[in-house]
């Protein structure tokens, strides 16, 4: 950064900074506020997102789709997104929202499909475990899922699953107990079943 005619400017390709007068004419001083670039908040996040969604949907291109929407969305609205306290909470909800439509959607072209024919897989399916993960995270409640997904693959805290969710800490202590009981119960029935 630096000063120039009073004012913190950013260097060259650093973030923006936006000026503020002070509230209710209290001084003629300004407040400075650093707002990430798009391109910067794009470049950090997008992978981590879309691994937490590639866990959701168990597919990988579905995962990038929802995450490339979900940023383009940002782009749009990057004025408005950028001053918000944490943007990427607020890219993070747009693309578990789209997931959310897109697996509902999903759930519901399938079962019209079940009912008016038999499907025939088309091709060899993906690794057995990988399938019976996936089986296992889909039957879970969709807030212990987002739990899990978020707290193990995006790596977040339980304070800041518990902010984004809008809900106490022990609530998604709770979640995250019963996800994992659920996992094991299933992932454990499926491996005295035939697995290894």
């Amino acid at each position: 950064m630096r000063i120039s005619g009073g004012r913190v400017q950013p260097a060259a390709g650093a973030r923006r900074v936006v000026a503020v007068t002070a509230i209710a004419g209290y001084g003629s001083e300004t407040l400075t506020a650093v707002r990430p670039s798009f391109d910067e908040v794009y470049a950090a996040h997008y992978a981590d997102l879309t691994v937490q969604l590639y866990a959701y949907f168990g597919d990988r291109q579905e995962a990038q789709d929802v995450v490339q929407e979900a940023f383009y969305r940002a782009l749009v609205r990057w004025n408005s997104v950028a001053g918000y306290d944490d943007p990427v909470a607020w890219i993070r909800r747009v693309a578990w929202n789209l997931a959310v439509s897109r697996w509902r959607k999903a759930r519901t072209s399938l079962s019209f499909l079940r009912k008016q024919r038999r499907i025939e897989p088309q091709a060899e399916g993906p690794d057995p475990d990988r399938v019976a993960l996936v089986a296992a995270l889909a039957a879970l409640p969709a807030a212990h899922r987002r739990a899990l997904v978020l707290h193990y693959l995006g790596d977040l805290p339980v304070a800041e699953i518990a902010r984004r969710e809008g809900v106490a800490a022990g609530t998604v202590k709770s979640w995250l107990h019963r996800g994992r009981a659920a996992l094991a119960t299933q992932l454990d029935l499926t491996d005295s079943t035939g697995g290894a």
